[in-house]
C-alpha cells in the first residue's frame, strides 16, 4: 500500500504525537501492562421515566483485567441483584427499572485488576429521586392589616435541580411583582406592606422540576386586608385611611437575611459561580433597595440587580470579588443596612498530576503530585487502589511525591492520587510499567510512500522498546546513516526529508537497536511531479448582463490521475455544480460559465486542484462593471434668490469611475412632471450651485455617468421656490408680417416660463412711424403679436416690445425697424434689350424700376420669353412661355436653352412678396443659324466586291440652311491599327446618297456623314461594314438592300421614323425633358469635340414646370476661349457665381426661391481618326 504524503499532513501527525508525549507513552497491547481506565460514567440521575440506567467502566491491560465494584466504599456485586445485567470482560453494568431502585442511590468505584496492578475509576453517583410532592395541608386563612408586612412560605418539595418556582392564582394567571411584592430564592413570596387589593383567596405556590418533568402546586393560601377605622369618626372613610396609614407608616426592616442573623452574615461561594445576595425588608411607604460594596465599585460587566434590586447576582466569581457587600433598604421615614461578608473558595485543582510512563530495569520513577484550593486540599496516594502505607513501603512517599528507585519487573503498579477538600475530591492515576523487551517496530515493513517535488517526505518508524531504542535511517544503496539539513530523524523514528528532488526516490531502511536486540524495516518512496495551475482570464473585466468564461489550465503527474480533482470557489466558498437554480453559473471541470453577468457574481473565483499529495489554487478577480447606483441624500443649502446649492452622495460606481454628474429639475408650475437637464459637473464632484430663474418653484435629481452608462435618476429632492422679480430681458426676434397692404402685424417670440420671473407677463408694445410720428404709440397686449390696421402701405416703423409682469417691467427695449403691408409692384422694368449670345443664349438687359414703385421688399425680376418662329421655314408657333427668376435688384440675365435661327418675344417684370408686377413691352430677337444634327440614319448598299453605295436621311435639326454633306471613311481591324481618312465634299444638300468605288475585297471600313450649314459641320452619323472577294458585300444588310420588299419597309421604317422625331419635337418644345447621349464608337473622331451646355437663373416653361435640356454641339470652328470669357462676364460679374467647370448656381422657379438652377447637358460625337 502507497502512503500518500504532505507536508500540512505529517506536520498534524507530529503534533498529535507530541500531545501523546505529555500523557505518557502509548504501549502496545501485545506488551504485558498494568489496566488503564479508559472510559467511565460519571454522576448518573436515575430518572422514573427511564427504562434502564448504564454505569460504563472500560479498562485496557495485558493481561486482560478483571472489574470489581465498591458502593459506598464498601464491596458491591454485581451478581447481588438480579436487576443487574453485567457485561463480559468490562466492568459496565446496566439497572433495569422495574419501578422500586431507590436502595440503588449511592457512590460507587470501579476496579480493574491484572496481575501487574489494579486501575480504580473515579467515584460515580447514582441518584434516584423520589417524586417531588407537596404534602396534603389545610391552609388557614392569613388576616393582616392595611399597611402591615406578610409572607406566604412555599416550602417546595426536594428534587432534583433546577427548581423554578412561580407564584399564580387558580386560573393560572402570575401574581403581579415590584418592590413592594417579590419572591424570594427560596420562593416565598414578601409583601412590604399590603393594601386592600392583595386580598385573594387564591394564591397558589407551583414548583417545577425540568429533569423530572414534574410540576406541582400546593394547596391555596388566602390573604385578607382588612382595615382599622378611627373610632371618634366613624363616618369618614377617607379620614379613617388616612389616619390609619399615619399610625402604620414605618422604617424598613430587613426580613432576609433574617432578624436572627444580626446586621452582618457571612457567605461563602466558589470560585467561577454565581454569586448571589439577597436582601427583602418590608416597611411603609414601600422601602427601595441599593447596593454596595465596601472600598470599590461593584463589577460593572459582571454585576446584575434581579428582582426589582432584592438581589445582587455576580457571575464567573473570583478571588477578587471577596469582601464587605452593604445591602440599604430606605423609605422616607428612615433606613436600615444589612452587610454581607463574601469569601471566595474553591475546590481542589491540580497543579501537577503524575504521569504515566514506561521505565526500564534499574531507573528511578518520580511521580509528582500537587494540587490548589480553598481550603487546602488533603492530598492522599493509593498503589493498585489500597492506601501507602509507608512504614512497609519502600519507595519514599510526601505529601506531593512518590520516589522509587532502582526499579525492577515487580514495581510495576498503578499510583492513585486524590486532592481533597470539602467542596469536593479529584483523582489523578499513573501507570508505572516497568520492561525489559527487545525493541518492538509498529509500522508495518514495505510501506510505499510518495510526495510531490519540493515537498517535504516523512516515512515512518514507530518503536516500542523498554529500554530505549536507538533509530537509525540509511539508503538501501548505502551503509552510511543519512545525515545532513535536509534530513531529521525524529524521537518517535520518522525520517523528514526537507524539499524533495526527483533522485530522492527509492527505498530506505529504518535500523532499531537497544541492549535486549535490533530490529529493521524497509520503506519505499516515490517523488512526483508537482501540481500546477493557470486561470485564464487573468481578472477580467466584464459588463454587467454579458457572459463570462473562466478556464483553468493544469498539469499534474501522471500517477496522481486517478486522484485529480478540480474545483472551483468564489470569495472561499465552494461552487456546487450548476449550483445556481436558473443555470447562470455553469461548472464543467476546467471551465466555469457565467451567464447574464449581476454584481453579485463580483468576486475572487479559484480554481483548486488537488491529488492525494498536493493541493493547489489558482485565482482570478472578477470585475463586474455596470452604470453607477443612483446618487442618494440630495441635500439643498446656501439658499438664495437666484441660486441654492445641491449635495448629495454619490452611489456605488461599480467599478468604473464617475466622471460627470447630470443635475436635472422639474418645476410644478410650468411643466409639472417633466424634467429637464439644467447642469452638467465633471468629475466625480458630489456638490454645485445651481443658477435658478426668479418664481420657480423646483425640485432637483442626479444622474451619474460612468463609462458604462448612465445610471438611474436619483430620489428628487425637496422643493425650493425662488421670489419672484422684474423680468430680466425682452422678447427677441422683433418682426413684421402683413398679408394686406394696409395692415401691419407685429410678432415676436414669447418669453419662455422660466425668464417670466413672476406672474402676471404682459407684451408692453410702442410703435411710431419714422420721419412723421415723434410720440410713440403704445399697447399693452397677453399674447405674442399685435395687428395694426389702416398703415400707409409699406413704410418704415420704430417697434419696441417690453416685458411686464406684475413687479416690474424688463430692462429698456431695443429699438428695431419693420416695415407695413406690401403691395405689388407698379411699374414694369425698362429699356428692356437683348444681346445675342450665340444660337442658344442671349443676355436680356433692362432698367430697374423705382424703389418707390416696388411698393415693397424687392425679390427679383422676372424674364419671359416665347419662340414666335422658325426662320428655316418661317412657320410661326404657338406661344409657349418660359421665364427665368433672377433674385435681387439687378438689370440683366443670361437665356440659355434656345433654339437656334428662330425669332423670340421676350418681357421682364419686377416682383415683391406680394406678387409680380406689369410686364414690359415685349422686345423682338432671333437666334442666328448653328451646326446641324447628325443625319437620321445612315445605311450600307452593296453593288459589288469593291464598291459600297452609302444612303442617309436629313438631320433631325437642321439648325439653319444645310449647304452640304462631308463623307469620311477609313480600314479598320480588330487591331490598334486604323487605316488613312478618306474624305468626300458633297455640296449639295439634296443628295442622300453616294457611291464609293475602288475599296479592297475582304476588307472592313468605317463610314461617317455630316451635314453641313453656314456654321459648320455637325456630329458624324457612323456605319460599319465588310467587302466580300466573291463580289458579296458583308454589311448589316446583307445582299438584300437590293431587294425591291426591303426598300419599300426601309420606305415605312423612315416615315414612322419622321413622325416620332415630330411628335418629340412638339414634346420638347412644351417643355418636356431630354436628355441627348449617344454612345461612343470604338475608334472616336479626334476631329469632334462637344461643348458643355449652360443654364443661367430658374428656367420654367408657361406651366411652370421644370425644364432641363441641353445646348446644341458647337462644330469644330467655334473657340472655347470665346465661349470661357462670356461666362465670367455674365451673373452680376461676379465670378463667385459659377463653379469651377463654368456652369451658373441656381435653382428653377418652379419649386424654389433661389435665384438660378445649374442644368448641364453634353452631346457626344464619334469622330474619325487619323492614321
Amino acid at each position: 500500500m502507497e502512503i500518500l504524503l504532505s507536508t500540512k499532513r505529517i506536520n498534524i501527525c507530529l503534533l498529535f504525537f507530541v500531545l501523546n508525549l505529555a500523557e505518557g507513552i502509548e504501549i502496545p497491547l501485545s506488551v504485558a501492562q498494568v489496566p488503564t481506565i479508559t472510559d467511565q460514567s460519571m454522576t448518573q440521575v436515575a430518572y422514573p421515566f427511564d427504562e434502564d440506567f448504564t454505569i460504563k467502566c472500560e479498562a485496557k491491560g495485558n493481561p486482560q483485567p478483571t472489574f470489581n465494584w465498591t458502593k459506598d466504599e464498601k464491596p458491591f456485586s454485581l451478581l447481588s441483584d438480579p436487576r443487574i445485567i453485567a457485561s463480559r470482560n468490562s466492568g459496565t453494568f446496566v439497572i433495569q427499572n422495574q419501578g422500586i431502585i431507590a436502595d440503588f442511590q449511592g457512590k460507587y468505584r470501579c476496579y480493574a485488576s491484572n496481575e501487574l496492578g489494579t486501575a480504580m475509576s473515579e467515584e460515580i453517583e447514582i441518584i434516584v429521586p423520589s417524586v417531588p410532592k407537596f404534602p396534603k395541608e389545610k391552609i388557614e386563612p392569613i388576616e393582616v392589616e392595611y399597611g402591615d408586612a406578610v409572607v406566604l412560605h412555599c416550602n417546595p418539595p426536594r428534587g432534583i435541580p433546577p427548581l423554578h418556582i412561580y407564584w399564580m392564582n387558580i386560573d393560572l394567571q402570575h401574581i403581579p411583582q415590584d418592590e413592594r411584592v417579590s419572591m424570594s430564592l427560596k420562593g416565598d413570596l414578601y409583601f412590604a406592606n399590603v393594601e386592600e387589593n392583595d386580598s385573594r383567596s387564591d394564591y397558589c405556590c407551583f414548583a417545577a422540576f425540568p429533569r423530572l418533568r414534574t410540576i406541582v402546586q400546593k394547596m391555596p393560601m388566602t390573604l385578607m386586608v382588612t382595615r382599622i377605622k378611627h373610632t371618634n369618626d366613624s363616618s369618614s372613610p377617607n379620614a379613617a385611611v388616612t389616619k390609619a396609614n399615619f399610625i402604620k407608616e414605618r422604617k424598613p426592616k430587613i426580613l432576609i437575611p433574617p432578624e436572627s442573623s444580626g446586621s452582618s452574615s457571612s457567605v461563602t461561594v466558589i470560585k467561577g459561580g454565581v454569586l448571589l445576595l439577597e436582601c427583602i425588608a418590608e416597611g411603609l411607604p414601600t422601602p427601595h433597595l441599593n447596593w454596595i460594596k465596601a472600598g470599590r465599585d461593584l463589577p460593572k460587566d459582571r454585576a446584575v440587580t434581579e428582582s426589582f434590586g432584592k438581589v445582587l447576582k455576580i457571575e464567573q466569581v473570583s478571588a477578587a470579588d471577596e469582601g464587605t457587600y452593604e445591602c440599604t433598604a430606605s423609605n422616607s421615614v428612615g433606613r436600615v443596612k444589612h452587610e454581607f461578608q463574601v469569601h471566595v473558595e474553591e475546590p481542589p485543582q491540580w497543579i501537577k498530576k503524575p504521569t504515566s510512563d514506561v521505565y526500564s530495569i534499574k531507573s528511578t520513577a518520580l511521580l509528582l503530585c500537587e494540587a490548589t484550593g480553598k481550603p487546602e486540599p488533603t492530598i492522599k496516594w493509593k498503589r493498585n487502589g489500597i492506601p501507602i502505607d509507608k512504614r512497609t513501603y519502600r519507595g519514599r512517599v510526601s505529601a506531593g511525591e512518590i520516589s522509587i528507585t532502582n526499579l525492577q519487573l515487580q514495581d510495576s503498579a498503578v499510583y492513585q492520587c486524590e486532592a481533597t477538600n470539602k467542596h469536593g475530591a479529584i483523582l489523578a492515576t499513573a501507570n508505572v510499567n516497568v520492561l525489559n523487551i527487545a525493541p518492538l517496530v509498529l509500522t508495518s515493513d514495505s510501506e510505499d510512500y510518495a510526495t510531490v517535488v519540493g515537498f517535504n517526505a516523512f516515512l515512518h518508524c514507530q518503536v516500542f522498546a523498554s529500554p530505549p531504542a536507538v533509530i537509525t535511517w540509511m539508503r538501501d544503496d548505502s551503509t552510511m546513516p543519512l545525515e545532513g539539513l535536509r534530513y531529521t530523524v525524529y524521537e518517535n523514528g520518522t525520517l523528514e526529508i526537507r524539499e524533495t528532488k526527483k533522485e530522492d526516490s527509492g527505498s530506505y531502511t529504518c535500523w532499531v537497536t537497544n541492549l535486549v536486540g535490533k530490529s529493521a524495516i524497509t520503506a519505499n518512496l516515490g517523488i512526483r511531479d508537482a501540481t500546477k495551475l493557470v486561470v485564464t482570464p487573468e481578472n477580467p473585466q466584464v459588463l454587467k448582463s454579458h457572459s463570462v468564461l473562466l478556464k483553468c489550465q493544469s498539469e499534474y503527474d501522471s500517477h496522481l490521475k486517478q486522484s485529480f480533482k478540480l474545483s472551483w470557489r468564489k470569495d472561499g466558498d465552494e461552487l456546487q455544480i450548476n449550483s445556481t437554480e436558473d443555470g447562470r453559473i455553469i461548472t464543467e471541470m476546467d471551465t466555469l460559465f457565467i451567464s447574464s453577468v449581476t454584481l453579485e457574481d463580483q468576486g475572487v473565483y479559484t480554481c483548486v486542484a488537488s491529488t492525494s499529495l498536493d493541493s493547489v489554487t489558482a485565482e482570478s478577480q472578477l470585475i463586474v462593471l455596470d452604470v453607477p447606483d443612483p446618487p442618494e441624500e440630495l441635500l439643498l443649502s446656501e439658499k438664495q434668490n437666484r441660486s441654492v446649492r445641491l449635495s448629495w452622495k454619490a452611489g456605488d460606481s461599480h467599478n468604473s469611475p464617475i466622471y460627470e454628474s447630470i443635475v436635472e429639475f422639474e418645476v410644478n408650475r410650468w411643466e409639472p412632471g417633466k424634467w429637464q437637464e439644467l447642469t452638467r459637473i465633471p468629475g466625480n464632484n458630489t456638490t454645485v450651485v445651481l443658477s435658478l430663474a426668479p418664481y420657480m418653484n423646483s425640485q432637483f435629481r442626479v444622474i451619474s455617468v460612468n463609462d458604462v452608462g448612465r445610471s438611474k435618476a436619483s430620489a428628487s429632492s425637496a422643493r425650493y421656490e425662488t421670489p419672484p422679480t422684474a423680468p430680466d430681458k425682452n422678447p427677441e426676434n422683433i418682426r413684421v408680417e402683413a398679408s394686406e397692404p394696409n395692415e401691419m402685424v407685429m410678432k415676436w417670440e414669447p418669453l419662455k416660463p422660466m425668464e417670466q420671473n413672476g406672474p402676471g407677463l404682459e407684451y408692453k408694445v410702442s410703435w411710431r412711424q419714422q420721419g412723421v410720428e415723434t410720440d410713440w404709440n403704445e399697447e399693452t397686449v397677453k399674447k405674442h403679436s399685435l395687428t395694426l390696421r389702416n398703415t400707409p402701405t409699406f413704410v418704415p416703423y420704430d417697434i419696441k416690445v417690453q416685458a411686464v409682469n406684475n413687479f416690474g417691467s424688463g430692462p429698456e427695449p431695443n429699438v428695431t425697424t419693420g416695415y407695413s403691408g406690401e403691395d405689388i409692384p407698379d411699374a414694369a422694368p425698362s429699356s428692356v434689350m437683348v444681346e445675342v449670345m450665340n444660337s442658344t443664349l442671349v443676355k436680356a438687359i433692362w432698367s430697374s424700376i423705382p424703389r418707390d414703385r416696388v411698393r415693397g421688399h424687392l425679390k427679383g425680376y422676372k424674364v419671359i420669353w416665347w419662340k414666335i418662329r422658325s426662320l428655316l421655314d418661317g412657320k410661326h408657333h404657338h406661344p409657349d412661355k418660359h421665364f427665368l427668376t433672377f433674385t435681387g435688384d439687378r438689370n440683366y440675365g443670361m437665356i440659355p436653352g434656345l433654339e437656334p435661327f428662330s425669332e423670340f418675344h421676350l418681357t421682364v417684370l419686377a416682383f415683391n412678396a406680394k406678387g409680380s408686377g406689369p410686364e414690359s413691352s415685349p422686345t423682338v430677337f432671333q437666334t442666328p443659324e448653328e451646326v446641324p444634327e447628325q443625319p437620321r440614319f445612315l445605311r450600307l448598299l452593296n453593288e459589288d466586291k469593291d464598291s459600297v453605295t452609302l444612303s442617309w436621311g436629313l438631320p433631325r435639326k437642321p439648325n439653319g440652311f444645310l449647304t452640304g454633306y462631308i463623307l469620311q471613311y477609313q480600314i479598320i481591324n480588330e487591331t490598334d491599327e486604323i487605316g488613312a481618312l478618306n474624305d468626300f465634299n458633297i455640296t449639295n444638300p439634296s443628295t442622300f446618297s453616294w457611291r464609293i468605288s475602288n475599296l479592297s475585297s475582304s476588307t472592313k471600313y468605317k463610314f461617317y456623314v455630316r451635314a453641313c450649314t453656314i456654321k459648320g459641320c455637325g456630329k458624324p452619323i457612323t456605319e460599319e461594314g465588310l467587302t466580300m472577294t466573291e463580289g458579296t458585300y458583308a454589311g448589316i444588310y446583307e445582299g438584300i438592300s437590293t431587294q425591291g420588299w426591303f426598300i419599300g419597309l426601309m420606305c415605312a421604317i423612315a416615315l414612322l421614323t419622321l413622325l416620332l422625331l415630330t411628335m418629340c419635337f412638339v414634346k420638347r418644345n412644351k417643355g418636356g425633358k431630354y436628355s441627348v447621349k449617344e454612345k461612343e464608337d470604338l475608334h472616336p473622331d479626334p476631329e469632334a469635340q462637344s461643348i458643355k451646355d449652360e443654364i443661367f437663373g430658374e428656367y420654367s416653361d408657361s406651366d411652370e414646370k421644370p425644364l432641363k435640356g441641353s445646348l446644341q454641339s458647337l462644330n469644330g470652328d467655334i473657340k472655347a476661349t470665346e465661349s470661357a470669357d462670356s461666362l465670367v462676364d455674365y451673373g452680376e460679374g461676379d465670378q463667385g457665381m459659377f463653379n469651377e467647370d463654368g456652369s451658373f448656381i441656381g435653382a428653377y422657379a418652379g419649386s424654389k426661391e433661389k435665384g438660378s438652377v445649374e442644368s448641364t447637358g453634353s452631346s457626344t460625337a464619334t469622330f474619325p481618326l487619323h492614321a
